[in-house]
């Protein structure tokens, strides 16, 4: 109990606290920092320029198979002989 009683009577010694101009990031972290945020933005644009691409490549496939289904269509009642003629 006794080392207790030492350890809360005792006032703590104050924490140092580095120099400011050591801890700031400087021009060299400003750089850093600014490249990351350039590639960031870069790599997110291009990622939406491809997924856009493929959207495009997508409609663009359904409505090639939507004609060729209409295509076929035509062709079979064409050629259905128990099709009604006109």
């Amino acid at each position: 109990m006794l080392p207790v009683l030492v350890a809360l009577a005792t006032t703590p010694t104050p924490a140092v606290t580095p120099d400011p101009a050591i801890v700031t990031p400087g021009p060299l972290g400003f750089a850093a920092i600014a490249f990351i945020g350039v590639a960031v933005f870069l790599l997110v644009w291009d990622m939406l320029r491809r997924i856009r691409r493929g959207r495009y490549r997508e409609e663009v496939n359904a409505e090639l198979d939507a004609e060729e289904a209409r295509a076929r269509e035509a062709s079979a009642d064409d050629t259905d002989p128990t099709a009604p003629r006109i």
